[in-house]
């Protein structure tokens, strides 16, 4: 791996106002499980302010990308450059310049919000007035300054995550990563989480990288990286990247799934395919075949035919032939023989 020694030498200089270079690249990026290829040459570049998310099924690879990039995990190869330095994975002064919020739990349940906060400030190095002036900061920020005393494990899903994306501001980051940041919220907090993550990228100006398999989150986004089986198969904004797949999507349900998707295409002379055990339609002007469809077909033949403008879910299947909720069968899910944090992405 192609990389320069920064924990032993100097550290990584201060952003450059107005520099022109990525504020993170990751190049030719490869890891294998026991003989298993899990990152086939992965690379993609964030640039400084950017709302950046690697999209796509569990077990794709993304969770490993960011094990990498956090130093728990070290890849058999690529390079990672940050702020335009070669730099190790997880060396000291990058993680100085990165929070980071894992998929899974990390708190201690025992512990009340702010003492988890104080705790995390120790790490950093932060004590005293210092630290207590940053955890009523980002208890604020979080929307949590109300339930500081109460003990974490008491907490509702959406703040204890709330509370894990404080925690991974306490020493003022540039770059925040964060793998799977909804997992498990409903869409209460699941909207309430973003709206803090859009809020603090607006007022900080702070640099986001993100995994996600739910094709919403990834909307959010300014540019995404779609990951399919440790490489990137597609990359730019949502819009330029739903564009790629013409007209509406129709949704067919059916008792015998194969066996209409044939009808249709003998019939109507268009591509349908099974998915999920429903079958899909990508037709401009969908509005019109529909009447087509429920006339042609027998009574009954359909359960319900429903209509959609194009997701980045519909990209996905469109570029793989694959639903974002299958998990890639290469590959183990990530996380089982990595170490570190437990993932599924």
């Amino acid at each position: 791996m192609s990389v320069v020694d920064t924990m032993g030498g100097p550290a990584i200089a201060a952003p450059t106002v107005g520099s022109a270079a990525p504020l993170l690249a990751v190049n030719g990026l490869r890891h294998a499980f026991s003989g298993r290829s899990v990152l086939a040459d992965l690379s993609f570049q964030v640039e400084r302010g950017e709302l950046f998310g690697l999209l796509g099924p569990n077990g794709c690879g993304k969770s490993t990308t960011l094990r990498v990039l956090t130093g728990l995990l070290v890849p058999d190869g690529g390079e990672l450059v940050f702020d335009g330095q070669a730099v190790e994975p997880g060396a000291r002064p990058l993680r100085q310049r990165m929070g980071v919020v894992f998929q899974a739990p990390s708190l201690d349940p025992r512990l009340t919000a702010r003492e988890n906060l104080k705790l995390s400030a120790s790490l950093y190095g932060i004590v005293g007035t210092e630290a207590d002036r940053r955890v009523a900061e980002v208890l604020g920020l979080a929307d949590l300054s109300q339930r500081a005393t109460d003990p974490t494990g008491e907490l509702s899903g959406g703040m204890k995550r709330r509370l894990e994306l404080a925690r991974a501001l306490m020493h003022d980051p540039e770059l925040l990563i964060m793998d799977e940041p909804t997992t498990g919220l409903d869409e209460s907090a699941f909207r309430k989480t973003w709206e803090r993550i859009l809020e603090l990228r607006r007022t900080r100006r702070l640099t986001v990288l993100f995994s996600t398999h739910r094709a919403e989150e990834a909307q959010l986004c300014d540019r995404v990286a779609i990951v399919d089986r440790g490489a990137i198969i597609a990359e730019g904004d949502p819009e330029a990247l739903r564009q790629r797949v013409s007209g509406d999507i129709l949704t067919l349900e059916a008792s015998e799934p194969e066996q209409l998707a044939a009808q249709i295409e003998q019939r109507f002379s268009l591509a349908a395919r099974v998915l999920k055990g429903a079958v899909v339609i990508e037709r401009e002007q969908g509005h019109e075949l529909i009447p087509r469809l429920v006339e042609a077909l027998p009574t009954g033949r359909i359960k319900s035919l429903s209509m959609h403008r194009p997701t980045l879910a519909d990209v996905f299947v469109k570029l793989t032939g694959r639903s974002l909720g299958d998990a890639g069968p290469e590959q183990p899910a990530d996380g089982e023989e990595a170490g570190g944090a437990p993932g599924h992405g």
